[in-house]
């Protein structure tokens, strides 16, 4: 059963809007104030240059090993092993984030349930979800993605009759745009707005899903270009709209950095109801972005196995295209967030975040290098989806990302991450000199 047109767009749209805007937002405005928007509208176009140069590959060739399979075609067996493992570690790690974040939501809801006690019954039912057809998942994420892009449009409607009609929020929305235009831009000077790209780097790392989903698609020749098309548009809707809102709402010095700007923002102006059902909302957001990164973690690891960079066993598929054994190890993985939670509650989000961010820029990295490779390798040939600006936009992008990682260099909570890279790399590395040895011997 292959995924239609609708489970494409929607997948597409799940990997743009995740914890990163429902959770990161409140701490990016924390960085940096109402400058915020300028931050997401660069980092944006950054993220769409990525996803149009791989859905370029994509469309050439569409393999749900995606941007991996294609560094193997395209410049070799290292980057292909590298940037495979970089991904599915990428995507396990979002994985743990999703659902830690999803069980500090449900605090909202009931209080004193341990996050170790509801991650574990979470994990097993996406265990179950992805473990039956692939249409099946499609369909689960076309309803919660849905269910995301619906509530965030009428929250963003809702949110102009309080700025602009209502009595009781319309002066002080008034007050609070006039502050920001007068002397409130650029909050926290210079470093704030650069270090806000950093989070912004991490609320955009799901848009790649649509490449991995496009070979279980029925026509990725249309599907995939319409899908990518769209991000740019879905970053002006859905980031820089509903952060305008909350920013005219209420001032943004006063938001909570650990809970949803947008529970908490209607809570603090006193539309409860409202601030209920965006608590349900970033919830389903959060479970439809785990849904996306154990269905894309566990088609990584089979695209790895089937390159011989990974164990034979993972390469298996049942009648549906289920890569059951892949899903089961990369869920073996993720049922280790249960300990940490367990063992470290308070900073398991705090070290989660740090180490998506890295394994983020190092798969955007590879996709921008594939890229450039890639066109170098089909330069007489005609290609029906193209980036614009070869090769300037790449370069671009690329300069962003090396930007961001000097960035994080300077963010206390960062720095581990940022010195964790270089282990990670010669962590793979060994396993890949290991890998071709067995390969050689075998």
């Amino acid at each position: 059963m292959k995924l239609q047109n609708r489970h494409i767009q929607m997948i597409a749209i799940g990997g743009a809007i995740g914890t990163g805007l429902f959770y990161g937002a409140a701490k990016s405005i924390q960085l940096t104030g109402p400058s915020i928007l300028f931050s997401y509208l660069l980092g944006g176009f950054m993220m769409y240059i990525i996803i149009r140069a791989l859905g370029e590959m994509t469309v050439y060739a569409p393999n749900s090993g995606a941007f991996s399979h294609y560094a193997y075609q395209y410049v070799g067996n290292y980057l292909g092993f590298v940037s495979g493992w970089f991904a599915w570690f990428e995507y396990t790690i979002v994985c743990m984030l999703e659902v830690t974040v999803v069980a500090s939501f449900l605090d909202y809801w009931i209080p004193g349930v341990p996050h170790w006690l509801t991650i574990a019954v979470i994990l097993s039912l996406f265990f179950l979800i992805n473990m039956l057809q692939v249409r099946l998942f499609g369909e689960f994420e076309f309803w919660f993605a849905g269910i995301k892009v619906a509530t965030i449009l009428m929250m963003i409607v809702f949110s102009a009759y309080l700025i602009f009609f209502n009595n009781d929020t319309h002066l002080d929305a008034m007050s609070n745009i006039k502050e920001t235009v007068q002397s409130n831009l650029f909050a926290n000077g210079v470093s704030g707005f650069l270090f806000s790209m950093v989070l912004v780097v991490f609320s955009f790392g799901g848009v790649q899903f649509v490449g991995i989903a496009a070979a279980d698609a029925e026509d990725p020749d249309t599907a995939i270009p319409k899908a990518v098309n769209g991000v740019i548009f879905r970053i002006i809707i859905f980031y820089v709209g509903t952060l305008l809102a909350i920013l005219c709402l209420y001032p943004w010095h006063k938001l909570q950095s650990d809970v949803s700007p947008f529970v908490d923002v209607f809570d603090k102006v006193g539309f409860h109801f409202a601030a209920q059902i965006m608590s349900v909302v970033v919830i389903t957001a959060a479970l439809s972005a785990f849904n996306s990164c154990l269905y894309s973690a566990a088609r990584m690891l089979m695209n790895l196995s089937r390159h011989h960079s990974a164990p034979h066993y993972l390469s298996k598929t049942d009648k549906q295209n289920v890569p059951k054994n892949a899903v089961i190890t990369t869920s073996i993985v993720i049922a280790f967030t249960v300990l940490l939670n367990y063992f470290l509650p308070d900073k398991a989000l705090t070290y989660l975040i740090a180490i998506t961010t890295t394994s983020i820029i190092i798969t955007w990295s590879t996709i921008l290098i594939t890229h450039a490779n890639f066109r170098r390798k089909v330069a007489r040939e005609k290609i029906k989806y193209e980036l614009p600006f070869f090769p300037f936009a790449n370069l671009f992008a690329f300069a962003i990302l090396v930007s961001v990682v000097v960035i994080m260099f300077f963010m206390q909570d960062m720095q581990l991450a940022v010195y964790l890279m270089p282990v990670w790399m010669s962590v793979v590395t060994i396993f890949y000199a290991i890998s071709r040895v067995y390969a050689l011997n075998s």
